[in-house]
């Protein structure tokens, strides 16, 4: 039977506050009933025989869900690894790089904060410059946009940075295009995909990026806790581990260094990373990939209403090739974003972020397949009344 986006049915699967409107799925993503229910039943089973869980079976079990994982992805079991966010895998990633005095790390101006400060951290302690190179909207084309980054590469360049979809702006970057020209340059190319599982097609091996790291957590709808660190096969040497434990020169070692590496990590709770192919499961048994689309269409409609809304242009084009599930919204120039923000939670229980970039407030939707037409009506009523006229 065919769902549709904000159906009772679909609604009902998932733990979110029924009074409220959610249009914030891209900040921690919201765990539908059947993965939580198996979450909880590997933390128990944790519980009821540690050493067995965390000794005996860990290997195994990290291997199995590594590999779903990798199926799911279009990646090689061997070359992806589990942590618990992407930001943590991030930081494994900027941490180990070699940089010398004057080289240069290569981003956009709509990366997320916390990583614009793992890089500038990074930088700064080895003589380096993190570059944000600006990327102006509305855009008009994919190329145009590859362009606008790529002017920023310069002999000095050693990483490039990108987000595959953009956290502040929603924008869906052609970092294709990119990674191709990074590698024929000789400039490592490492992409923080945090939005893209679930929520975009995505072929690891087909896309060949360096380095890919990604949020199981957001979009593929598993517990929190649930992400991945990727690496080809040749990057992977460059990549120390953030945690040194007994992986590191392993007394049993496996068939990765790079798994043996950074899987053993000390004590910790494994159980969100043995969710995630229930939430793969999830998706498939639930015919997903027809209500991202139909997600997608929703947000399409939605955004001339706030053309009338807020009198302000479109930051881009309307096809899946610029975004998908969440989009960004310019707020009128003088209001405070942050504060309309509360106030359509305080007074009419929508939740969405506000965002500053490029000088202005804006708003983030994101439609995930418990939002319906009423929520985006909701949504519109709500701005209409806040909004100064």
């Amino acid at each position: 039977m065919t769902r549709h986006p904000g159906d009772a049915a679909l609604r009902d699967q998932f733990l979110l506050d029924p009074s409220v409107s959610f249009f914030n799925h891209g900040c921690f993503g919201a765990c539908p009933r059947p993965v939580m229910e198996a979450y909880q039943a590997w933390q128990l089973e944790l519980e009821r025989q540690p050493v067995e869980f965390l000794g005996r079976r860990m290997t195994e079990r990290m291997r199995w869900a590594r590999g779903v994982l990798a199926a799911e992805l279009g990646a090689n079991i061997d070359d992806i690894v589990y942590v618990s966010n992407a930001t943590t895998g991030l930081n494994a990633v900027a941490r180990a790089l070699r940089l010398n005095p004057g080289d240069e790390v290569l981003a956009t101006d709509h990366e997320y904060g916390a990583l614009d400060r793992t890089w500038r951290f990074v930088c700064r302690k080895a003589g380096a410059t993190y570059v944000r190179q600006p990327v102006r909207l509305p855009a008009t084309s994919q190329r145009e946009v590859a362009e606008q980054i790529w002017a920023g590469v310069s002999d000095r360049t050693r990483v490039l940075f990108l987000s595959h979809i953009s956290s502040l702006t929603a924008l869906r970057f052609p970092v294709d295009v990119l990674i191709s020209r990074a590698r024929d340059a000789g400039i490592l190319t490492v992409i923080d995909g945090a939005h893209v599982p679930g929520h975009i097609d995505l072929d690891l091996n087909a896309l060949g990026a360096d380095i890919y790291v990604g949020n199981c957590h957001k979009w593929m709808m598993s517990p929190k806790g649930a992400a991945f660190l990727h690496a080809r096969t040749d990057a992977q040497s460059l990549i120390e581990p953030l945690v040194v434990s007994w992986g590191w020169e392993s007394e049993q070692p496996g068939p990765s260094q790079f798994v043996d590496h950074h899987e053993w990590q000390g004590t910790r709770d494994i159980a969100p990373f043995l969710a995630v192919p229930a939430a793969i499961k999830f998706a498939e048994d639930h015919e997903w990939e027809p209500i991202r689309h139909q997600c997608h269409t929703l947000l399409s409609g939605f955004r001339k209403r706030m053309v009338e809304l807020t009198g302000e242009p479109l930051l881009y084009p309307d096809p899946e090739a610029w975004f998908r599930q969440m989009h960004t919204f310019r707020l009128p120039a003088g209001v405070d974003g942050d504060a309309l923000a509360r106030r359509i939670y305080d007074e009419d229980r929508i939740e969405l972020p506000a965002v500053w970039w490029a000088d202005r407030w804006h708003i983030r939707v994101s439609m995930q397949g418990y939002n319906g037409e009423e929520d985006l009506d909701r949504l519109a009523a709500s701005l209409r009344r806040c909004l100064p006229r």
